[in-house]
């Protein structure tokens, strides 16, 4: 069952009439080009919990095959668009605000599928009708933003006190697969963060990730030298792999990037020694 939507009267603004007339048109010129998009970020966030959070951004989600046509119809409307990083993200421009065309997350996990828009709730944004990002989607690629600079734990915490009991648990667990550790973690700290709410988190689920754990536990760990850190951070676990000798999980063939993407990716922040 799809997530039913809280109502809130807190209306989350940009803060003048150009950005809120640049998304709007945005939105309004994909909804007649038929390029199929989801709307996430803080306008999901808020759509969802009622926090307002105020960026110059506008997130959509669209799967890899759609990205070109995304930024061709707003390049023929006039903004500059381009690619940003080629496994992950393109953005599009007019003057400080900017729509980040998303089709994957940082780390390679979380593609952008079909499965995205058979559970996405309908809604209004900015007057313009569009589909969100289904909730279990926004868990699952928050959960692996840990970065010095950036925490989307709370967010994850703040989602999960609003709309635990709706979630559709089963499809969750499965979108973390082999990384359901991290989702565990987050399950965790919602009992430390929330203490009386702990009860909101389905005890079979618990139950299910605490059985992974403890025959994890009981078995002998992997051979070889894995950092599966840079799943959660791009900056932070680099001594790891560039002075300690770990292999990088995000790499081919057990990640989704290649060398070149890594790279990328790195050259974007200050590598300290």
């Amino acid at each position: 069952m799809d997530t039913p939507l809280p109502t809130t009267d807190n209306h989350r603004q940009p803060p003048d009439q150009a950005g809120r007339t640049f998304y709007r048109h945005g939105l309004t010129l994909l909804n007649e080009a038929g390029v199929p998009f989801l709307v996430g970020g803080a306008y999901a966030l808020e759509c969802y919990t009622g926090i307002s959070r105020y960026t110059k951004d506008l997130d959509i989600f669209v799967q890899p095959r759609d990205r070109d046509r995304i930024i061709d119809v707003l390049a023929r409307a006039g903004y500059q668009a381009d690619v940003t990083y080629p496994h992950w993200l393109a953005k599009a421009y007019y003057g400080e605000y900017f729509i980040d065309i998303i089709f994957s997350s940082g780390n390679g996990i979380c593609v952008v599928d079909e499965a995205w828009f058979e559970h996405a709730p309908e809604r209004e944004v900015l007057g313009v009708p569009v589909l969100l990002c289904p909730i279990e989607e926004i868990i699952w690629s928050k959960a692996f933003v840990l970065e010095r600079e950036r925490y989307d734990g709370a967010d994850i915490a703040h989602i999960l006190r609003v709309c635990a009991e709706r979630l559709n648990w089963p499809r969750l667990l499965d979108r973390f697969g082999p990384h359901w550790r991290v989702l565990l973690s987050h399950l965790i700290l919602f009992g430390f963060i929330y203490p009386t709410e702990r009860g909101r988190i389905p005890e079979w689920v618990m139950q299910r990730l605490l059985i992974l754990l403890a025959d994890e536990v009981r078995n002998a760990p992997p051979s070889g030298r894995l950092c599966q850190g840079t799943l959660l951070s791009r900056e932070q676990y680099l001594t790891d792999i560039m002075r300690w000798g770990y292999e990088d999980a995000r790499l081919q063939p057990k990640g989704q990037m290649t060398h070149e993407n890594i790279a990328h990716w790195t050259a974007a922040i200050d590598v300290k020694e």
